[in-house]
């Protein structure tokens, strides 16, 4: 991957830069290289992917770790990588070594847990995906791929090879327990323990199942398409109920969470479901009044300043904001206007503006000015 540059030089930031940073530089090259700025330029349209593959990455916590780490390498399929898909959260599932530790790593382990013998719901995973501020605003279908511990497919979870069965443990008769006696000072004292044969389980296994080598679980990979719904926001999770770890000794399967992380636009803000927008008038377009372009989530749109606009002067376009989730309803589009002060004018044009001053009875010089209008 020797022809990619460095995210972070695609950036312009430092690799100690915050989450901030990195959003505030990314929104000024998005709008910078955004395809609406430059219509009809390849070489734009090259930079804006770029800039939006680089934010996608330094964005996330999970995949600016991996890149930090191994840099482009780091999301190559089999280095480990998410193939586009997003893998984090998960705990390293390329780092098993031992399919033996895969019980103890995804349903708790531990000397507390073995003698558990009753249903044990199975562990949520969670799953990162980012998608654009018009896919949360409209909603969108995405492929979420992830990796999770189920029942083994050979021995149906029993852990027992094809042909054989678990056996009652001989040492706690099923029961996973064993009473102990102790003898304090010519006292008996009866506790209860975890059965040392057994660990807990209640039942032996004499030939394991070769598959799964006798945990009962294996791991798979699985690809869901999942319909993200219209109006939802950044850092907001989709629950996948069943579709989580499976369960043991016959336990529900645990959650897949689906966290969204939306891609900061290059001109809209969102606050709820009202996004906000900043536009340029001109002097002339201020004191007239013009017909200007509006941008909107559904292309631009006409309206009318009237003559008169003050400057940071703000107005609203109802319903034209984000949905409401599940709802018909739809925030608005506030958008401010600044005026832009015109720079390098011709001697003839300087020449106007001070024919306009003075009929306006304003001169080129403020000296008391101000007082005397707050005076009148």
């Amino acid at each position: 991957m020797a022809d990619k540059r460095d995210y972070y030089e695609v950036l312009g930031v430092d690799k100690s830069a915050d989450e901030a940073t990195i959003k505030k530089a990314y929104r000024q090259l998005a709008k910078k290289y955004h395809p609406d700025m430059n219509p009809g330029d390849k070489e734009a349209e090259a930079k804006f992917k770029e800039v939006n593959e680089a934010y996608d990455v330094l964005s996330d916590p999970d995949k600016k770790a991996k890149y930090d780490q191994f840099g482009h390498a780091a999301f190559e399929q089999g280095m480990g990588g998410d193939g586009g898909f997003g893998f984090g959260g998960f705990g390293g599932f390329g780092d098993f070594g031992d399919l033996g530790d895969i019980f103890s790593s995804f349903f708790g382990g531990g000397s507390s847990r073995k003698g558990t013998r009753g249903p044990v719901r199975g562990d949520d995973l969670l799953v990162r995906t980012t998608i654009t501020f018009e896919e949360a605003a409209f909603g969108v279908k995405k492929d979420i791929a992830y990796a999770r511990v189920c029942k083994c497919p050979s021995c149906g979870g029993t852990g027992a090879a094809k042909g054989t069965s678990p056996e009652t443990c001989p040492g706690c008769k099923g029961s996973g327990q064993k009473r102990v006696v102790q003898r304090v000072g010519g006292m008996s004292f009866q506790s209860t323990q975890v059965c040392d044969q057994c660990s807990g389980r209640g039942s032996i296994i004499k030939t394991p199942c070769p598959n799964c080598r006798g945990t009962g679980f294996t791991r798979e990979n699985k690809k869901f398409n999942v319909s993200i719904p219209a109006g939802i926001n950044d850092g907001e999770r989709i629950a996948l109920r069943g579709n989580g770890n499976d369960g043991r000794n016959g336990g529900p399967a645990g959650d897949l969470i689906i966290a969204i992380s939306v891609r900061p636009h290059a001109f809209f803000e969102r606050d709820g479901y009202n996004i906000y927008c900043e536009l340029p008038l001109t002097v002339s377009q201020a004191v007239l009044g013009a017909e200007i372009d509006v941008p909107t989530l559904e292309g631009n749109i006409p309206y009318t300043i009237p003559a008169g606009t003050q400057p940071d002067a703000r107005f609203t376009l109802r319903g034209k904001g984000i949905p409401f989730v599940n709802s018909s309803r739809r925030g608005d589009l506030i958008f401010t206007v600044h005026l832009e002060i015109p720079k390098n004018l011709t001697e003839k044009q300087k020449e106007k503006m001070r024919e306009f001053a003075e009929l306006m009875g304003e001169g080129t010089s403020q000296k008391g000015g101000f007082f005397r209008r707050g005076k009148k």
